[in-house]
Parts: C-alpha cells; structure tokens; sequence
C-alpha cells in the first residue's frame, strides 16, 4: 500500500461552475479554491466523493485530496482531479490516507487513537464496526501529541470501503 498517496488542498471556494466533460455529459463541475499558497483549480466529477453530500458553494471551507500518483496538466494555476472533497470546522485537521495494523499513517504521519466519541462511518454513511486496521480512512482531528509519530483522537473517521 506504500504506492497510495492523498495530497490535500485545504482552502476556501472562491468561485464554482461547470466543467466540460469529455464526453459531453456536463457531470463534472470545476472549482477554484483559494490556499496560503494561491489558487488551485479541483475538478470534481462524478466519481469524486463528497463527504455527506454536502452542496459546494462559494465561500465554503474545504479539504480536497487528489491523488498524489495521478497525472497532472502542468498548467497555471495548478489543476487536479479531486477523489474527495469535505467541510471541516476551524482548528480542525483533516488527512486521508493509508492507515496500517497499528493505525499509523504511511511515512509515520499520524498515529490513531479511537476513543469511545469518536465517529464511526463508511463513506456511505453507514456505521462501521470493523477493524480500521490497514485501509484507506478520512480521519478529522484536532489536537496531536508531540511524539513521533504524533497521535490523536480523532472526532470522526470515514473508513473508505
């Protein structure tokens, strides 16, 4: 699983309109979201998962992750096609990523805790009483230790099936 790699835009949506699709079908929608970095440009179509359905729209705080292996148009400003795309709430972090049989983020990133608060789903909305152990989760947490790798408890994990 070390080849899977999510690489997150965290911004505000400036503007969102319709895409092209290549064949015709106007599915797909084009997003220009503002970072500390400047603009970055998400298309999101329809495989794209958007975390509880939520209708996108100027001004929205969001996390997009786009496959980090995927290729790119070399083109400014930047342009990816995002797999995911959720709200979060101010102070909070989002990552998405490969989680292993301890629950710790590939490259050591992050360490999981889940505590008896934290929320449980599937990316259908489904409860989820599995192992999270070696699969790909959305994980939203704040607050992390300072060890290595950083651990947390997170608020909410959509494990992605």
């Amino acid at each position: 699983m070390d080849s899977i790699l999510f690489l997150p835009v965290y911004g505000i949506i400036q503007s969102i309109r319709p895409f092209p699709d290549n064949d015709g079908s106007c599915c797909s929608q084009i997003a220009a979201v503002r970072t500390e970095n400047g603009i970055v440009n998400l298309i999101i179509g329809p495989d794209t998962y958007v975390v509880d359905g939520v209708h996108l729209s100027r001004g929205m705080r969001i996390a997009a992750f786009y496959d980090g292996n995927a290729p790119a148009p070399l083109i400014f400003p930047p342009q990816f096609q995002a797999v995911a795309v959720t709200q979060y709430r101010p102070q909070e972090t989002v990552v998405m990523g490969y989680f292993d049989d301890e629950l710790t983020g590939t490259e050591l990133s992050l360490k999981l805790n889940i505590g008896p608060r934290t929320l449980i789903r599937t990316n259908n909305g489904q409860s989820f009483h599995c192992s999270l152990e070696n699969r790909i989760l959305l994980v939203y947490y704040t607050n992390t230790t300072r060890s290595i790798p950083p651990q947390t408890t997170p608020r909410k994990v959509i494990v992605w099936c």
